[in-house]
């Protein structure tokens, strides 16, 4: 995929000297919106082979707010500014930077916490081959996922189901998303394609769906 890595040194390296003025202008409103606490947010995630890497974000989240990595639309942890940052997927943009030193790809899996990617098992185990991606075919068709998990849940409760949210959101994540994540991404893996990689770029720019491993993502 020499290819594939040479894409990524040049456009995120054209990013960040056309975007570069954005960072300092985003830093300074969430030392504004959301004081106490950095205005980056760095988390070791787990990488290609299976290795910890830092992955570098905005801070969309209260300093102290523990809990799961999953989250729904709503979530109290994610402030007011944050849910902007998220909406607009302003948070991801110091991840070129990952992409440039090479931890991460434009396209790819989602960098996952430890306890996800790091415990596949089999064949599933290929995906780790893959540097992270800030987009990937599991990202394009789960763009939604807060509001999809969110509706879950919302569905749960109206059946009676007294568990707290985050373990209802929790479970649907690890049975039914996660593993269809995985699904795509060994997919993505087995059929490569350098110019499916321009194209789910475009499509998460600009928002359209693209066909992907018999459907629309």
């Amino acid at each position: 995929m020499f290819l594939k890595r040479l894409f990524d040194i040049v456009a995120s390296l054209f990013g960040l000297l056309l975007i570069w003025w954005v960072y300092p202008i985003v830093a300074i409103l969430i030392k504004i919106k959301m004081p106490n606490g950095p205005a980056f947010f760095c988390q070791k995630r787990v990488g290609k082979d299976g290795k910890l890497f830092t992955c570098h974000k905005f801070r969309s989240m209260t300093v102290k707010h523990g809990g799961s990595s999953v989250s729904v639309t709503g979530d109290s942890r994610i402030t007011p500014f944050g849910a902007v940052l998220r909406h607009y997927k302003i948070d991801e943009l110091p991840e070129l930077w990952d992409v440039l030193i090479g931890t991460m790809s434009f396209v790819g899996p989602r960098p996952d916490v430890p306890g996800y990617a790091d415990q596949l098992k089999g064949d599933n185990r290929i995906v780790l081959k893959l540097r992270p991606g800030i987009t990937g075919p599991a990202t394009l068709k789960y763009r939604l996922e807060d509001e999809m998990i969110s509706e879950y849940v919302a569905k749960q409760k109206a059946a009676g189901d007294a568990r707290p949210d985050q373990e209802i959101a929790v479970e649907y994540n690890d049975t039914v998303i996660y593993p269809d994540k995985v699904r795509l991404n060994k997919y993505y893996y087995e059929h490569y394609s350098f110019m499916k990689d321009i194209q789910m770029i475009f499509a998460t720019v600009f928002g359209f769906k693209v066909k992907f491993a018999g459907e629309e993502i």
